[in-house]
């Protein structure tokens, strides 16, 4: 029989981060003789092997060892970091209570690092609720207080944090500086394991939200060697597992996606079930790309069930599936209350597709206009890129053709700066619809082979098989008609009163109109009858 484990072994354990001696000898030892710092540290331990729950419940003895020692500083530090845990575990009201005794203890007692971790805290909870410039303010002060004390961990995440906030402002180039600038601390060996953690994952989820594939790229190639080094059970490598298989899709390496999202998934589900969220989402984007629907359906509703809004990839699968209305109603409920930001732009950018399915232009203009006013304001680049996407996507539905041939040819050249195949291909598409209008049948032809030899690499099926039927068209239709316009016009030429075209083609009478005003104008034609022998002479009728 070996020896017992001694309280002194689990303190050098911990002062060593050795995580699983750490942990293993502090179980082993009689909780009556753990002290406050003790519980503290196998906290830690404990959190670095995933065990969360139990990590939460060895910290709040922690805490409350803390409290009845009447050490206000420590208990104020361990507070804050148990409202941190819970309000990443979605747990907001058990969040705010340790916010609030974290501040109750510290308010009356002298300035340390604690008070500018409590700054910090404090201007991350402005930042969720859209306070951004208090939020800036605050963390002033953290940064203050972490160069009055030295405190390395401090400064840097303050600053990362600062660049998330300028993310927020539309302000991305000084953003991603500042988190840039913390990053070099990282990099430098400077901080704590966890704070090192924490900005890695936070840095990459922020640059693949902005599709800066470039710099998510880089920092994700610097986490994996990181990550290969933390102790077997942690969560991080699982953490970033996913956002590899995110930055896999983006840049059009399907395969590679799935596998590494599946595996992420697997990894993290027995640890945290809500960290495997974005992992399902991930699983889902792929999968609707490559066509497989049900497969797409069932990792989006996957990661609903664990907490995450599965839109608007779910929508794309209900549209996919003809059922255009149930994707408009998700995705107007999902914008409601969404914070302007990446995840917004993205609703905004299903809205008008699917508005301009339905041949709602007036939601599709309302939708368009939000998000070109969102890429002024900030001029990031994803919003510029959707903006024009969208606005020339809304101006081809409305017969305006000079308008969106000028902007979906900016939406192309700006995807493909982006580095993103699959969407520069569905640009493409767009643009060449947009030339066919136009009477430029050798550019459209142009543009959609180009498309379509995207899609086949990549796999995208439903691409494939849309891109190919236009590619079919002999010709294209006369005159700059769309597909619509010709079929309402075969319809005029057989008698069909407005009210008879809206029932047949289930649309609304001001949007047969609307077809009509267009297609007399297309056709230089002025009445029914001019129209009716247009469709005979061209065959249309």
């Amino acid at each position: 029989m070996g020896q017992p484990v001694t309280i002194d072994e689990a303190r050098q354990a911990v002062a060593r981060e050795s995580w699983t001696e750490a942990y293993e000898t502090s179980k082993a030892l009689d909780p009556s003789t753990l002290t406050a710092a003790d519980l503290e540290g196998y906290a830690d331990a404990a959190w670095w092997l995933s065990h969360l729950r139990e990590s939460l419940e060895i910290r709040q003895r922690a805490y409350a060892a803390y409290a009845a020692e009447g050490d206000d500083y420590h208990a104020g530090a361990t507070a804050g970091r148990l409202a941190v845990e819970h309000f990443i575990r979605d747990e907001p009201a058990v969040g705010g209570g340790f916010l609030m005794r974290a501040q109750r203890h510290l308010r009356s007692i002298p300035d340390g690092p604690a008070h500018g971790f409590m700054a910090l805290l404090e201007a991350t909870v402005a930042r969720f609720t859209g306070r951004l410039d208090e939020a800036l303010a605050t963390l002033a002060g953290a940064i203050e207080v972490g160069r009055r004390f030295g405190d390395r961990d401090l400064i840097a995440m303050s600053i990362h944090t600062q660049g998330l906030v300028l993310l927020d402002l539309g302000r991305t180039a000084e953003g991603l500086a500042l988190m840039d600038e913390a990053m070099a601390s990282v990099i430098a060996g400077e901080l704590s394991a966890y704070w090192t953690g924490i900005i890695y994952c936070s840095l990459i989820d922020a640059c693949l939200e902005i599709s800066d594939l470039r710099r998510a790229g880089e920092w994700s190639d610097a986490a994996q060697t990181w990550c290969e080094a933390l102790p077997v059970g942690s969560s991080f490598p699982g953490v970033c597992r996913a956002n590899r298989a995110q930055l896999a899709r983006l840049r059009g390496a399907w395969a590679e996606a799935e596998a590494a999202a599946l595996r992420a998934s697997e990894e993290l589900l027995p640890i945290e079930p809500g960290l495997a969220a974005p992992a399902f989402r991930q699983v889902g984007e792929v999968r609707l790309r490559a066509g497989n629907l049900a497969g797409a359906e069932q990792a989006f509703a996957r990661a609903h069930e664990l907490g995450s809004d599965p839109q608007p990839g779910l929508a794309f699968v209900r549209s996919a599936q003809g059922k255009v209305e149930t994707a408009r109603t998700a995705v107007r409920a999902s914008l409601e209350g969404e914070r302007p930001g990446p995840q917004r732009a993205r609703l905004l950018a299903a809205q008008v597709e699917f508005a301009v399915t339905a041949e709602d232009v007036d939601e599709a203009t309302r939708a368009a206009e939000e998000l070109e006013a969102m890429a002024e304001t900030t001029g990031t680049q994803l919003y510029v890129a959707m903006a024009a996407s969208t606005t020339g996507s809304v101006a081809l539905a409305k017969g305006d053709v000079g308008p969106a041939l000028a902007r979906l040819r900016r939406a192309s050249a700006a995807w493909q700066n982006l580095r993103l195949p699959y969407e520069t291909a569905r640009a493409r598409v767009l643009y060449g619809r947009a030339l066919r209008a136009s009477g430029d049948e050798d550019g459209a032809q142009l543009e959609l082979r180009a498309a379509l030899a995207t899609f086949e690499r990549l796999g995208a099926a439903l691409d494939v098989v849309s891109t190919s039927s236009l590619l079919r068209e002999p010709g294209g239709l006369p005159d700059g008609l769309t597909a619509r316009e010709a079929e309402v016009l075969r319809l005029v030429a057989s008698g069909k009163t407005n009210k008879d075209i809206a029932v047949e083609l289930v649309i609304s009478e001001h949007t047969v109109a609307r077809h009509l005003q267009n297609m007399f104008a297309k056709l230089g034609v002025s009445s029914r009858a001019g129209a009716t022998a247009y469709a005979y002479e061209h065959g249309l009728a």
